[in-house]
């Protein structure tokens, strides 16, 4: 495994910050569990905890995070903390007890510590972690976690919805992918990995809304550089009417 995609350091760090008694289990899931880690992708690690986390733990890990995410040839990471009774037994919505990503780089620099909040897009995150059962610290998640209703895990992803058009100009290839996949989960049950999504999406898409999403895909696997045309708000609206149907058809 090449030293950037190794999480060794990351679970050592969790237990070291957030204490060895209140980490029950530290869990991949994300593109490294769905296909394999691609240029862009991030380390993504699911915490599960016996406790609420202090404010002083959350700031000490998230300066030892800002120190290991993104950078100097190192993947970014994205890392989320549960506490186990708030997720065990289920309820929608759930709620995550702290957050990294290097979206929030720039406000973590600046003091700001992650709290927890309620946050549905925990529900597929949830998922993809019980369907992977790949433990990197404590046992199967399927000892810690419930499983999510699927009726919750399609009201929840398309709850995100809106946030991610709003981040569209900003964020273009990860939101049209995104927007792929949950058109894809929605049509199958299946969570599949952006590229897989973005080919499932590109054999049902209109000739004309193609390009886009394809072009998020090369992108996504290394194989292009970022440049985008006016196609692509059309595209991300057909992609929004695909799910808004997929919605309805099963309502």
């Amino acid at each position: 495994m090449p030293e950037r995609d190794r999480t060794d350091h990351l679970v050592a760090l969790v237990r070291r910050h957030l204490g060895d008694h209140e980490v029950l289990g530290v869990y991949a899931h994300g593109s490294a569990t769905l296909g394999g880690l691609r240029p862009y992708s991030d380390l993504d690690l699911l915490v599960v905890v016996r406790n609420p986390t202090t404010h002083a733990r959350r700031a000490a890990l998230t300066e030892g995070l800002l120190k290991v995410s993104g950078g100097a040839g190192r993947r970014p990471v994205e890392l989320i903390v549960v506490v186990r009774d708030d997720v065990r037994p289920w309820r929608y919505p759930p709620r995550r007890d702290y957050l990294y990503g290097e979206w929030l780089r720039d406000a973590c620099e600046r003091g700001h510590v992650p709290g927890p909040e309620d946050d549905p897009d925990l529900a597929p995150l949830l998922t993809m972690a019980l369907r992977a059962d790949t433990p990197l610290y404590g046992p199967p998640p399927a000892a810690l976690l419930d499983p999510v209703p699927h009726g919750d895990l399609r009201r929840a992803i398309v709850a995100g919805v809106p946030g991610l058009l709003a981040e569209l100009e900003l964020d273009t290839r990860n939101v049209l992918l995104t927007l792929a996949r949950i058109w894809s989960t929605l049509a199958t049950g299946d969570i599949r990995s952006k590229d897989a999504a973005a080919d499932w999406a590109l054999a049902r898409l209109p000739a004309a809304h193609r390009p886009p999403v394809a072009h998020a895909r090369a992108v996504y696997l290394g194989l292009a550089e970022e440049h985008w045309g006016d196609g692509v708000r059309p595209c991300a609206d057909r992609l929004v009417r695909a799910i808004r149907a997929a919605y309805a058809a099963a309502e």
